[in-house]
């Protein structure tokens, strides 16, 4: 009686365990938690009217179809925006990236690099891009660097060429130039 309770024991112990390795295999395997396809050194056109618009390039892609469709650029991104002559306008890098597909919104952040065709750059943590407006923003620090200035601050609002911009909460050295002088 006693030898049939421990192996019993046993069994019911077994069972158990299993069970609970069992859950966790789930957990960890969810289909949930899985991109959909992934890739390595990719490269996305986006184009309009046959004109090219933005190129995209990463060392590794992620997509995952779910609800909300998006890609995530886990080690890093490289974009360029193109005006209609196919001139790059915009380049962005950024150490991490989230492209929103259905919501036509891409978030880039870490060490996040922005540069114009006129040689401003921008540099924050994280910088959203929403393609319906064309316009680029962000709520986190900014530096701003021209080449007669530097500015700072706490924000920024901007066209998606980065050409017109405004600095939110603004710090820095600014050049004023005088409007009588150039006359």
């Amino acid at each position: 009686m006693c030898r049939f309770s421990l192996v019993g024991l046993g069994i019911f112990s077994i069972l158990v365990s299993c069970k609970n390795d069992i859950e966790t295999i789930n957990i960890v395997t969810a289909k949930s938690n899985l991109p959909n396809e992934t890739g390595k050194n990719v490269e996305i056109i986006y184009s309009d009217s046959a004109r090219l618009k933005v190129k995209l390039t990463g060392p590794v892609i992620e997509h995952y179809s779910k609800d909300t469709a998006y890609v995530v650029f886990p080690k890093g991104m490289h974009v360029l925006f193109y005006d209609d002559s196919a001139k790059v306008k915009t380049e962005l890098t950024a150490r991490y990236g989230v492209r929103y597909e259905g919501l036509g919104r891409m978030e880039a952040k870490n060490d996040v690099v922005l540069v114009n065709e006129k040689g401003e750059k921008l540099n924050t943590e994280k910088l959203i891009w929403d393609e319906q407006k064309q316009l680029i923003y962000t709520d986190a620090f900014v530096k701003i660097t021209r080449a007669d200035e530097i500015m700072y601050g706490d924000g920024l609002e901007s066209n998606q060429d980065f050409t017109r911009y405004k600095i939110k909460n603004i710090k820095g050295t600014l050049a004023v130039h005088d409007e009588q002088q150039k006359k």
